[in-house]
């Protein structure tokens, strides 16, 4: 009995994560989940210059095969906005993929309002991106991964809509994860925690604007960084203290945005892999980097994260096993 009203606690203080009959997520026999991260696919309808996106999205759907797609923000660049947006998810939505989406600061610019897209994208199968009522911004959902063998959440997917610029008075740049958002996230990790036995739920975060701390990360001179960086992460000038609530629930093994497109790389940063997907859009926008995906593979049962970037032709960069690849001598294991 208790078990049943933990269970149900748990989808009450969620919301559904998905339309009803919606695709379940699940590791598969070998014990293994992949998911495919495209970020600031820029896309503009009826633009040439977005057809190098579309065909990266399809050769890297074509080569992964990936049990779940997130789109980390920036999806389209222009009107008209919905018609772009189909273009792009219906790629994924074909394959039978499951797949969500968490809004950048471009995507509401585009003649449609972040609620007006989220409706569009309820309407695409096999889509999981919701709404939790109450909570600031439209892209907030929980996503859990069941067990190979049974009902049971393996993993779990936080999904945040990190908004667009600051409403601080005084304050410029980018806005940051609000308060209730933090509440959110720290409620619903308790409950896995509890549901789990008191042990936290290996977990990983997308959103589309950097953390602070990647900042932070980068500029530390022993942080182990693996990949491109050839700007400075353009984050929140104001810390609401996201970060440091994931490691105080110690279930979150890694971060992964956008937002950056000359930026790909992976840093660790007090125990959380701080990651970059690799920029998907065509030449819509500035980019010196070749577009591609990331690619993330876990493990049921295991606090780590194989990652890699692919790019055109099918090739591998930057493989990463985290956290083994980023322990220097001396630390314990």
């Amino acid at each position: 009995m208790k078990r049943i009203a933990v269970m149900f606690l748990l989808t009450w203080c969620m919301g559904r994560p998905a339309e009803a009959g919606g695709p379940e997520l699940r590791f598969n026999r070998e014990g293994k989940f992949k998911i495919v991260q495209f970020t600031d696919v820029h896309f503009r309808y009826g633009d040439p210059a977005s057809d190098i996106a579309l065909e990266r999205i399809n050769e890297v759907l074509e080569v992964e095969k990936p049990d779940f797609v997130i789109f980390t923000g920036d999806v389209i660049y222009s009107a008209p906005a919905e018609e772009g947006m189909r273009t792009v998810l219906e790629l994924v939505a074909k394959r039978k993929i499951p797949f969500g989406v968490v809004c950048g600061n471009h995507d509401d610019e585009q003649g449609m309002s972040r609620g007006e897209l989220l409706e569009v994208i309820r309407t695409i199968p096999y889509n999981l991106t919701a709404r939790a009522d109450g909570i600031s911004g439209e892209t907030n959902f929980i996503l859990p991964v069941k067990s190979s063998c049974g009902d049971k959440a393996a993993l779990v997917l936080y999904c945040f809509d990190s908004h667009s610029y600051s409403s601080v008075k005084g304050v410029r740049g980018y806005d940051f994860l609000k308060p209730d958002q933090i509440a959110w996230y720290r409620d619903n990790s308790r409950k896995y925690t509890e549901a789990n036995g008191g042990r936290p739920l290996p977990s990983l975060a997308f959103f589309h604007i950097p953390l602070p701390e990647y900042n932070q990360a980068a500029g530390d001179e022993e942080a182990v960084l693996v990949g491109t960086r050839m700007e400075k992460a353009c984050a929140p000038a104001l810390n609401s203290g996201m970060f440091a609530a994931m490691k105080e629930q110690r279930d979150i093994v890694g971060i992964f945005v956008g937002h950056d497109h000359d930026n790909d790389y992976v840093v660790d940063w007090k125990g959380i892999l701080l990651g970059y997907g690799r920029y998907t859009g065509g030449n819509t926008v500035y980019n010196d980097l070749p577009n591609g995906a990331r690619v993330i593979e876990m493990t049921e049962g295991r606090h780590g994260v194989r990652t890699w970037v692919r790019v055109k032709g099918g090739r591998v960069i930057n493989p990463v096993d985290y956290p083994e690849d980023f322990r220097k001598k001396g630390d314990p294991k």
